[in-house]
């Protein structure tokens, strides 16, 4: 079963950490914690049962507590689904990088993989338009080119 846990906004990570960590000393019967990027304020425990959830967050700092119950695999599924970071980026945007050594400058898209998530681009403001690939998860869209 999937249990639902409440913690501070903004601080899911260090929760699943310390869970983590508390899971490897006192070995709970709780199989997975999951942070989704996109829900803040909860995250997902697989476990035996609630009770040993309970156990598990007893005392946890940033957690709020248990929603009651369990929720089924199907209910949550969506949030575990994979999506291409490429998807709302496309040939002609103009972006913004926010990793690497170009960090902060702007770029235009030159081509786009989807299998591999990279996006080539060159950079506007530079004197020789150099292609370069980088991960698109590093990018920000600024503008949309018009479609």
């Amino acid at each position: 079963m999937i249990y639902t846990v409440r913690t501070t906004v903004g601080q899911e990570r260090i929760v699943a950490d310390l869970l983590g960590s508390k899971q490897n000393k006192d070995k709970h019967e709780v199989y997975a914690v999951a942070v989704i990027d996109n829900l803040r304020g909860y995250i997902f425990a697989e476990a035996s049962n609630e009770a040993e959830v309970r156990k598990l967050i007893y005392n946890v700092s940033h957690v709020k507590g248990l929603v009651p119950g369990g929720v089924d695999m199907t209910e949550v599924k969506h949030f575990f689904d994979e999506k291409s970071l490429t998807v709302d980026i496309n040939k002609g945007d103009l972006v913004e990088l926010t990793a690497g050594p170009f960090k902060g400058e702007k770029a235009k898209v030159v081509r786009v993989d989807d299998a591999k998530d990279k996006v080539t681009l060159e950079l506007v403001e530079a004197t020789v338009p150099i292609p370069i690939t980088m991960d698109a998860a590093s990018l920000r869209v600024i503008t949309q080119k018009n479609v």
